[in-house]
């Protein structure tokens, strides 16, 4: 599986290479656009969102963005850590980036406070990125939100404690190297 760097979007220009990933044909039923996803966190900061580009080497492959620790919780917010957004470039599909990202938000999330679960919600149906979530570890929770299947994922476990036939289990976390802020 390839390993990945989450790095802030700290400048424009950094916002401007995030702002041309494409998502896959079909794909557009279930994830909104890159705007949207700046419009959402802006138009939300009690969800505390958090962004980062997702990059192999060099490249630019994708862009993930969590809710970062909600201290209060209500009817809109799930939390205190939830999968908002993840996007891998079309180009990048199929490879193991998406799995490789969310090991890496893992990681990350394992050193903040009173993350046990990774929350995050999606629509069953063709095209639907819920089996990769489900294949990855997340379960069902048999709650819907946002007319969305509930689904979570216990940090105490490791991947390679949770049986995905089609996502080798592996020892091998990525290590996210975030840039200086930590909030």
């Amino acid at each position: 599986m390839p390993r990945v760097e989450l790095r802030d979007i700290a400048t424009e220009a950094e916002k401007a290479a995030v702002m041309g990933l494409r998502r896959g044909p079909g794909q557009d039923r279930y994830l909104g656009s890159m705007t949207s996803h700046f419009e959402d966190a802006a138009a939300e900061p009690r969800a505390k969102p958090r962004m980062w580009s997702v990059h192999h080497r060099e490249q630019l492959v994708g862009f993930v963005m969590i809710s970062d620790g909600i201290k209060e919780l209500d009817d809109d917010l799930v939390g205190p850590y939830y999968l908002w957004r993840l996007l891998i470039d079309e180009r990048f599909q199929g490879r193991g980036y998406g799995a490789a990202t969310i090991d890496a938000v893992v990681d990350y999330l394992r050193g903040r406070p009173d993350a046990s679960v990774l929350w995050t919600s999606c629509a069953a149906g063709d095209g639907s990125p819920q089996p990769f979530y489900l294949r990855y570890g997340f379960v069902r929770t048999g709650d819907v939100k946002w007319d969305e299947d509930l689904l979570r994922l216990d940090l105490g476990a490791g991947r390679e404690d949770v049986s995905c036939p089609s996502i080798p289990a592996t020892s091998d976390r990525p290590t996210p190297r975030n840039g200086s802020s930590t909030s």
